[in-house]
């Protein structure tokens, strides 16, 4: 009972609302898909691992009404999982929740909220957790300095980054790769832009070669490792997504280049990024593939098909190992504005990509097929590849994606008997009326979950 009562109103309610008291104990086993607390710890570390993290609180609510209480290790688990969601409100419900059940949270967790609080560009808040920290007794640790840094920078917030820089560097604490990050990300993210906006990144870029020799001061953190949350992830870089590719596609010592890149392609400055290559160069490095799709990017960002184009073959002809990424990238870029000479490349490469045997994630399949859906002019043959796609793949699709394509299809004046518009119509109608519903509950949405699983991360 005391535990139904911690769960709060919300979750009796939830409760009841999806379980029936009056269940024969075998419909309910068939019904139930965690009894006890090791296995509500392993739905947690699936959901979070399938990127279900908005099933989080639902699942926690079950285990609390099941009776079942929650360890420390549980809240790692369920912090850690809205931290990599962005759900801030989750999180501090989590926190709370612990604090109830009389486990004070610890440096680790406390990192977390922090992070989480980055993620979602509200550095008031973890400045504040900062203050819970040290009134609550917990030392912060150099992650925490830079969790924070990388939140305030995430808010485009100059001032408070470089307290923090002057801070550390008082402490006789040196800046290192991940510091440097977060001093580029705030100059990116000021509003208004400053005119020097370009000078001061590549300044910084030049004045972080000596972080090095203080790289094993923050290395990662054990309990991170096991939590596969990495340093990239904790500071919310934009290579977090991809720290687990397969080898070439992101080399950790070009950390900062990361970050520099990524931000020149934000503001479309090619010739910036230009300076960047240039500077690869002298100190004779290669870029990676992380680094070419933001050349890539920038120069399609700006308008210069032929120059994105270039990179990508460039890289095909050397002989290294293909991602998909590059293709899909490629292809968004070269379908913005539906320009026959664009929409035909666009078609080529994906006509190659399905030749090498890469096959779309469903994010990425419906966000291409939202946009060449959008073509008003051409031959809608691009569109209809991807959507032939889906269908042999078996791709789940989302409704935005299936009306513009049913609009587009409405547009062209096709045949009513025609086979592509029947199916295009059935869907679009079986889809419409649970357009904008929720996900369901968390005991029909894990029921069939396969901890043994992990989602591959789209791009």
């Amino acid at each position: 009972m005391k535990f139904l009562l911690q769960g709060a109103q919300r979750s009796l309610l939830r409760g009841f609302g999806r379980r029936y008291l009056a269940t024969s104990t075998e419909q309910y086993a068939k019904r139930n898909y965690a009894n006890n607390l090791s296995e509500y710890n392993t739905v947690f570390t699936s959901l979070t691992a399938k990127r279900r993290h908005y099933l989080l609180r639902d699942a926690y609510d079950d285990m609390v009404l099941d009776g079942v209480q929650p360890s420390r290790d549980t809240f790692h688990s369920l912090i850690a999982g809205t931290m990599k969601g962005s759900r801030l409100q989750d999180a501090f419900y989590f926190r709370d929740e612990m604090k109830t059940m009389g486990l004070l949270p610890d440096v680790v967790l406390y990192n977390f909220l922090i992070s989480t609080c980055g993620k979602s560009k509200n550095s008031d808040q973890a400045i504040k957790i900062l203050d819970e920290m040290k009134n609550s007794g917990v030392k912060p640790n150099g992650q925490t300095y830079i969790c924070l840094l990388n939140a305030c920078a995430a808010a485009g917030r100059l001032d408070p980054v470089y307290a923090i820089v002057r801070d550390m560097t008082s402490a006789g604490v040196g800046l290192n790769k991940f510091c440097y990050a977060g001093l580029i990300a705030a100059h990116k993210n000021k509003t208004p832009i400053a005119e020097d906006v370009a000078t001061k990144i590549i300044e910084l870029v030049e004045q972080s070669k000596g972080w090095s020799s203080v790289e094993a001061s923050t290395g990662e953190n054990a309990e991170n490792v096991m939590m596969n949350v990495s340093e990239e992830e904790l500071y919310n870089l934009p290579t977090a997504d991809y720290v687990h590719k397969r080898r070439g596609f992101l080399r950790k010592e070009l950390t900062v280049y990361h970050v520099a890149f990524h931000a020149f392609t934000e503001l479309k400055n090619v010739q910036a990024m230009e300076v960047l290559v240039e500077m690869l160069k002298s100190e004779k490095k290669d870029p990676d593939v992380f680094i070419l799709l933001q050349i890539m990017r920038c120069y399609l960002l700006s308008g210069d098909l032929d120059r994105a184009l270039q990179v990508f073959n460039d890289y095909m002809n050397s002989m290294k190992p293909s991602f998909i990424e590059l293709y899909t990238v490629l292809i968004e870029g070269a379908m913005v504005g539906h320009t026959p000479r664009g929409m035909q490349i666009a078609l080529d490469k994906l006509e190659e990509m399905t030749q090498r045997s890469f096959f779309l994630f469903p994010k990425i399949a419906n966000d291409l097929l939202l946009l060449a859906a959008g073509d008003k002019k051409g031959g809608y043959t691009t569109a209809n590849y991807i959507w032939d796609l889906t269908q042999a793949r078996k791709m789940p699709l989302s409704f935005p994606a299936v009306e513009a394509y049913y609009n587009g299809l409405k547009g062209r004046c096709v045949p009513e008997d025609d086979p592509r518009w029947l199916l295009v119509s059935s869907t679009y109608e079986r889809l419409r009326p649970r357009s904008g519903a929720g996900t369901g509950p968390a005991r029909q949405q894990a029921q069939n979950i396969k901890t043994d699983t992990k989602e591959r991360t789209a791009f």
